[in-house]
């Protein structure tokens, strides 16, 4: 099978829906003839032209507030923020109107809207763009939140997601969209709400998402050498939950933990442990584990990040504690 990038998988999959729907259009700072702030729709432009691929002011309200509008009224459109931390700055819009449109009209109308965010830090750009704050997002009703984490899954979710006829953020991180991964060239989607068992195991039920999955992995693989078997889950979708796959590793591994790059408190962490808590207790030996960013602003300093993100070494001590 071919190998991609993430951001090329991402933008093969607007392309490939923007080819087969003529409502569907792409709109954001830069994303025209510049291809995008991380090259994730180079090539667009030229391909559809203004009409289709449209560069915005530097207003991440009025980009939602268009979007919307568009969208309630006959199209499909795309929105992109350049960073995470820039929703601050749309929170009327998507936490009041996008999210509760459909239901205040009573269904009759719908809200065919995909939002694309970048997140991350681990870049050195400081506390106020190194956010994850996709917690937020998962905490309103009338939200769909997907987290892919590798090509294959950034291409099969936002065709699903660019079909729905429900509002969806798309939080993809910038250190993932230079990455390679297999992706087939045959038409695929992947489910929103349903996760991954990326590695099978006995010993230990690790859950995560984006780009501390890949960490997750590595010391899973790291484990593996020393006679531990970590079972590890891409959680992919943030709303809806898949709890069936994460409760049958529970049940099978009797211990979890769950690692993310957001802020510990308040995080996905919290959600997940639990739902896993109420639904299956009975079923834990130990209590269940976050491992998370520690309750500070994202510091500028590479050194001072580095000790506030989980690393692997960190994800290794806390498994090992629990074993």
């Amino acid at each position: 099978m071919r190998e991609i990038t993430y951001g090329e998988a991402a933008c093969e999959a607007i392309s490939e829906e923007m080819e087969k729907d003529k409502r569907i259009f792409y709109m954001g700072e830069d994303v025209g003839r510049f291809g995008g702030a991380y090259g994730t729709t180079k090539g667009l432009w030229e391909k559809f032209g203004d009409e289709r691929i449209k560069d915005t002011p530097m207003s991440e309200a009025a980009i939602i507030g268009y979007a919307l509008g568009a969208a309630i009224t006959g199209m499909r459109p795309i929105a992109e923020i350049m960073f995470c931390d820039l929703l601050c700055l749309t929170m009327d819009q998507v936490v009041n109107q996008v999210a509760k449109v459909h239901y205040m009209f009573g269904g009759k109308v719908k809200v065919p809207l995909v939002i694309r965010v970048p997140f991350g830090g681990l870049r050195r750009a400081a506390a106020q763009h190194s956010q994850h704050l996709e917690a937020w997002f998962m905490h309103i009703p009338g939200l769909k939140i997907v987290v892919p984490s590798t090509p294959y899954d950034v291409k099969g979710l936002l065709k699903t997601a660019i079909r729905e006829n429900n509002p969806v953020i798309s939080f993809e991180h910038i250190l993932l969209y230079q990455t390679r991964g297999s992706v087939p060239e045959e038409e695929y989607s992947i489910p929103i709400g349903k996760a991954d068992v990326k590695r099978e195991g006995k010993d230990i039920t690790l859950i995560s998402y984006s780009l501390m999955l890949h960490r997750c992995l590595s010391v899973a693989e790291k484990l593996h050498k020393e006679g531990i078997e970590v079972e590890v889950i891409d959680l992919r979708s943030l709303y809806p939950l898949d709890m069936e796959t994460i409760l049958n590793s529970v049940k099978k591994t009797n211990k979890v933990a769950i690692c993310h790059q957001a802020a510990l408190t308040g995080g996905v962490g919290a959600e997940v442990g639990m739902r896993i808590t109420e639904q299956a207790f009975d079923f834990l030996d130990a209590p269940v584990k976050r491992i998370a960013a520690r309750d500070v602003p994202v510091p500028f300093s590479p050194v001072l990040e580095d000790f506030v993100v989980p690393t692997e070494r960190r994800i290794e001590e806390e498994i090992k504690k629990m074993l």
